[in-house]
């Protein structure tokens, strides 16, 4: 919104402070006229007023009207160009932001990946092709890091676009075809199951009964001992632990639903008599929640000698990996990690080799009839 001075010569607007047009060089006397602009959600409009009071009514006025949708006036982007994938952007953002917890994945691959490629295009102008060239060029690439680029980022970008030009058409933005659909997905492979040996698991023990920072030690053994998501690690709060039913509530994790699960006596101990006066069990800065652990983990993992790959997210899996290796049901399994699909979980069902001759086993003994067992016991 703005109010100008308005040129009568030339017609242009200036500052409210211009004593002469900057274009035409008309000097303002005591009597002049004033530009009234107000723009609300892409629509805008211009009047033109006698004196500053009025204008100022006007100014409010206009603004009303707009917000109330009382002028027909159509998005001035749609008349003066064809919408873009940034714009699109500029809107998707704030909604990925009250709808994704993984918002700022996203905001990280659009700058550096779609936007140089797509941003400034008309979302009309971009086809399929263009985004199996992007593919391409990624698979080619290699990360900051010297690394190529893992099928799962690949798809990632994909992922995004498709979901913004979605969201275009669902917002009335754009009604054309949305040219992911003829995209094929890179193949993912995310079945990788980490699992630490006992020498390793040992290792890590040990330089965390040592570890300098007693936050950091805690942090890591209790991720190992609860198998808990790191985003839920840094949400815990002291209020979530129940030292004498032994659970922990986890709020708003992955899958959305407030839950309650069961841990050992060993986890809470890890943290039972940690120095911390904030409400969070693992806090950041400024008592504030934590957003990162990749500087700690590094350094605890390379004193623990572990795989240069081996991530914190597979203590994770290291620990549904003892679980199911141990006899323990897929199904409780599941409950413990807060799988919502059953399908996650099974990833680890081949770490029990013997679980399926066992059952075939067992099957031949529940399938007999009682009767006909004890007649074999008496012959």
């Amino acid at each position: 919104m703005a109010i100008e001075i308005f040129c009568t010569e030339c017609k242009t607007s200036n500052g409210l402070n211009s004593k002469k047009c900057s274009k035409c060089g008309t000097t303002f006397t005591r009597v002049r006229k004033y530009r009234v602009r107000v723009q609300v959600k892409g629509k805008r409009i211009s009047r033109v007023v006698d004196n500053l009071t009025i204008a100022r009514e006007v100014e409010a006025a206009l603004k009303g009207d707009l917000v109330r949708d009382e002028f027909d006036i159509a998005d001035h982007r749609a008349q003066d160009r064809p919408i873009t994938l940034g714009d699109v952007w500029g809107k998707y953002l704030p909604w990925a932001k009250e709808h994704k917890k993984s918002w700022r994945d996203d905001e990280y691959y659009y700058r550096a990946h779609i936007e140089p490629r797509f941003g400034s295009r008309a979302l009309a102008d971009i086809t399929a092709f263009d985004i199996e060239k992007m593919k391409t060029e990624l698979k080619k690439g290699k990360s900051v890091r010297g690394t190529p680029f893992a099928a799962q980022t690949i798809k990632h970008q994909i992922v995004i676009m498709r979901r913004v030009f979605n969201l275009a058409r669902k917002w009335n933005l754009y009604d054309g075809k949305n040219p992911v659909d003829s995209v094929s997905m890179p193949k993912v492979d995310n079945q990788k199951t980490e699992m630490l040996s006992d020498d390793e698991a040992r290792r890590l023990l040990d330089t965390l009964e040592n570890w300098p920072c007693r936050e950091s030690a805690a942090f890591v053994k209790f991720a190992m001992f609860t198998g808990m998501r790191r985003g839920e690690l840094f949400r815990l709060a002291w209020n979530d632990v129940d030292f004498e039913r032994g659970s922990v509530t986890l709020r708003n994790p992955k899958g959305g639903k407030t839950t309650t699960i069961s841990v050992s006596a060993q986890a809470l101990d890890t943290i039972r008599d940690l120095s911390v006066t904030c409400d969070l069990v693992f806090p950041g800065r400024k008592d504030k929640q934590r957003t990162d652990f990749k500087g700690p983990w590094e350094r605890i993992r390379k004193a623990a000698d572990l795989p240069a790959d081996f991530r914190l997210h597979g203590l994770r899996h290291h620990f549904a990996s003892m679980l199911v290796s141990s006899g323990i049901d897929l199904t409780v399994v599941r409950e413990l990690l807060t799988h919502k699909d059953m399908s996650t979980t099974q990833r680890y069902a081949h770490l029990r080799p013997d679980a399926v001759r066992e059952a075939a086993l067992k099957s031949g003994e529940l399938l007999t009839p009682k009767q006909a067992q004890v007649l074999k016991i008496v012959k």
